[in-house]
């Protein structure tokens, strides 16, 4: 059986570890602005990958893939949200495909 990727990047798990208040300021907002949207789970979920995969912020996109898949989505929404900034950022958000399919199939 293949190595399941981590969830959390190395670089997102040193700051938890190693900026522990830094980690629990930045959760209290997270928490916060998740509680303020009007979407649903899985839409906030599919949109915010999206926004990784624009930003290219492939180390993310393992966890809030599990999100996503927890909210529900299937594989080709997954698939669909990454690529959904095709037109405005350009095909560098394939970059993040990979890893959003690899997790969706890990787990």
């Amino acid at each position: 059986m293949p190595e399941q990727p981590p969830l959390i990047s190395k670089a997102f798990q040193a700051f938890l570890t190693e900026a522990p208040k830094h980690a629990q300021a930045w959760s209290s907002a997270v928490q916060g602005l998740a509680g303020a949207t009007a979407l649903d789970d899985k839409t906030s979920a599919l949109a915010y990958l999206g926004v990784l995969a624009a930003l290219r912020l492939e180390g993310g996109i393992p966890f809030h893939v599990q999100a996503a898949k927890k909210a529900d989505a299937s594989k080709e929404e997954i698939i669909s949200a990454v690529l959904v900034g095709l037109p405005a950022a350009g095909n560098a958000v394939t970059v993040c495909l990979p890893a959003a399919i690899e997790a969706f199939d890990a787990q």
